[in-house]
């Protein structure tokens, strides 16, 4: 007797590498944070409105690295999720 494949075992490694991508942007726009890339000088008149929008400027561009490969953070996540579901 086969046991039928439901929908939410299917799409489980589309939703595996779905959250490995976003720990990737949560790492990328870390690091772009700590390098300093949104200090750009004379770019707007400064104060906590420029902080947020910076902010979401760094996520944004996390999310497009990791979306054009990234660092290959998202699939050594995604394998390391694999394998510990398997075991």
């Amino acid at each position: 007797m086969e046991l039928a494949i439901g929908p939410a075992l299917s799409d489980r490694p589309q939703r595996l590498m779905e959250k490995a991508k976003e720990l990737e942007t949560a790492f990328l726009a870390e690091m772009l944070n700590h390098i300093g890339l949104e200090t750009q000088p004379d770019s707007f008149a400064g104060g906590i409105g420029e902080e947020q929008f910076n902010s979401f400027l760094r996520q944004a561009q996390a999310a497009a690295l990791t979306e054009k490969g990234g660092v290959g953070l998202a699939e050594s996540i995604f394998r390391s999720l694999v394998k510990a579901e398997e075991a």
